[in-house]
């Protein structure tokens, strides 16, 4: 049976998270994710996974720029991996939309973060968009 994109991206997304607290090697994260079950861990999502993280200065430094309340070391990890995963799929993935990854962002942080913290999400994400820094911005 086919993964479902929504899946996909909630998976990765636990799976960022759980690197924010944990020294381990990818590897380890996903091998562990795989015995539980808990999570899908496919080749999609190492591929989401490991691009978030090697793209993750890269990410801060945009999460940086558009957050106007919180220095990066201060936002919630939940929503810092939420941030991060929104901005990669913008940026480096052809089949996903900024408004499409800022509308699944908005859906993860009603799921995973606090009520202040879906509006956060909204903010640094829209003042994104509507940069010059945004994918579809400067094409």
């Amino acid at each position: 049976m086919a993964v479902k994109r929504r899946d996909v991206r909630e998976s990765a997304l636990i799976l960022t998270f759980e690197k924010l607290f944990r020294d381990d090697s990818l590897d380890e994260i996903f091998e562990t994710a795989l015995e539980s079950e808990e999570v899908v861990v496919n080749d999609e999502v190492k591929t989401l996974v490991n691009g978030i993280i090697d793209k993750t200065e890269e990410l801060d430094g945009i999460i940086s720029k558009y957050s106007n309340k919180r220095a990066v070391e201060r936002i919630p990890k939940i929503n810092l991996a939420i941030l991060r995963l929104a901005i990669y799929e913008a940026n480096y993935d052809d089949k996903v939309p900024i408004n499409v990854a800022i509308s699944e962002a908005v859906a993860l942080a009603k799921k995973y973060a606090q009520e202040a913290d879906i509006s956060f999400v909204n903010g640094v994400l829209g003042s994104y968009s509507r940069s010059e820094e945004a994918p579809e911005n400067n094409e």
